[in-house]
C-alpha cells in the first residue's frame, strides 16, 4: 500500500471517528440544547455528568439536571429528572437534527453547574475493543472492519447530502416559479392601473372640451 493511499485511509478514518466532546457551564433556571445531524439507522451513544464543585464531598442538590434527548419529530430517546450523570444509546429511526437538552432547575441564590458531555455517532459509536475480544481477530482485521464502516458511512453521508441538495433545488425551482408568477401579475396590475388612469384623464379632458 502506497503512502498516499495510507494517508487517505487514515484521513477518512479520522474524519468519521471524531466524537463531539465538550464541557460547558449552565446557570440554574436555564436550558442549553446541543443538536447533532444523524442519518437514519445510524448508531449513536452519549454520556454526560455534572462536575462536582467540591471534590471529595457529596454533590449538592443544586447541581441536579433534567435531561431530554429527542428526535427531529419530537420522539423521546432518553429522559432523566434530577440526575447528575447518565448515558444513552439508540439507533436513529429518523434522519435529521437530534437534540439533547440540559435544564438546571431554578435555585435562589443562582448557581452555576459545569457539565461534561460526549456524543458519538456512526463509526465512533462502536466499541471496537469488545469486537476484538469477542471475535479474536487480528489488529489488521479490526482496522479493515473500521475502514469498511468508514467507507459505508461516507457513502451514506454523500447520499444524505444528495437528497438534501435535490430538496433545495426543488425548493428553489418552486420559489422561482412563484416569483415569476408574482412578477407577471404585478406587471398586469401596473399596466391595468396605467390604462385606467389614461382612460380617466382622456374622459376628463373630453368633458372639459380640452381635446
Amino acid at each position: 500500500m502506497s503512502k498516499s493511499n495510507l494517508l487517505m485511509i487514515t484521513t477518512l478514518g479520522l474524519f468519521l471517528t471524531i466524537a463531539e466532546s465538550m464541557r460547558f457551564d449552565l446557570q440554574s433556571g436555564h436550558t442549553k440544547c446541543v443538536s447533532e445531524d444523524i442519518n437514519n439507522s445510524a448508531i449513536t451513544v452519549g454520556k454526560y455528568n455534572v462536575v462536582n464543585p467540591n471534590e471529595g464531598y457529596p454533590l449538592p442538590d443544586t447541581h441536579k439536571l433534567n435531561v431530554r434527548v429527542t428526535s427531529p419529530y419530537g420522539n423521546n430517546y432518553h429522559h432523566g429528572d434530577q440526575v447528575d450523570s447518565g448515558n444513552f444509546a439508540f439507533t436513529a429511526a429518523e434522519a435529521g437534527d437530534h437534540t439533547t437538552c440540559f435544564t438546571a432547575p431554578d435555585h435562589k441564590p443562582e448557581t452555576t453547574v459545569a457539565i461534561e458531555f460526549e456524543w458519538k455517532t456512526g463509526v465512533a459509536a462502536k466499541d471496537w475493543s469488545k469486537i476484538a475480544k469477542k471475535e479474536q481477530v487480528e489488529v489488521m482485521e479490526i482496522e479493515l472492519k473500521k475502514l469498511l464502516d468508514t467507507v459505508t458511512s461516507i457513502n451514506e453521508e454523500m447520499f444524505h447530502l444528495r437528497v438534501r441538495e435535490e430538496e433545495m433545488q426543488q425548493l428553489n425551482q418552486s420559489t422561482n416559479s412563484k416569483m415569476a408568477g408574482l412578477s407577471f401579475l404585478s406587471l398586469v396590475v401596473c399596466f391595468s392601473v396605467a390604462g385606467l388612469q389614461l382612460w380617466h384623464l382622456k374622459s376628463h379632458f373630453e368633458r372639459k372640451k380640452l381635446l
